[in-house]
């Protein structure tokens, strides 16, 4: 399944910066820092990849519905993109 290049520089934003979060809690976390900062930063990376995530799942679904012939050369169906939403929720 072929994605627009607009929504996956999107994702892979949203990835590079869960991805630098991630090491600021690490760090966090060496530091010592306080509990409830760092569960901050783990629910700001946690919302993060969950938002990566919808955005490749909608983008995927979009693309499915509009070239439903798509689903004949690999790409997954509607029902799969569906499930895979709903194991992001």
């Amino acid at each position: 399944m072929q994605l627009d290049a607009s929504a996956l520089s999107d994702v892979t934003k949203r990835l590079r910066r869960a991805q630098g979060q991630i090491g600021g809690i690490i760090q966090m976390i060496e530091d010592g820092r306080q509990c409830a900062d760092v569960l901050t930063q783990i629910a700001a990376a946690s919302r993060a990849l969950d938002r990566a995530g919808f955005k490749l799942v909608a983008t995927g679904l979009r693309e499915c519905l509009a070239r439903p012939e798509g689903a004949r050369d690999g790409a997954p169906s509607e029902q799969e993109l569906e499930r895979l939403f709903m194991a992001l929720a």
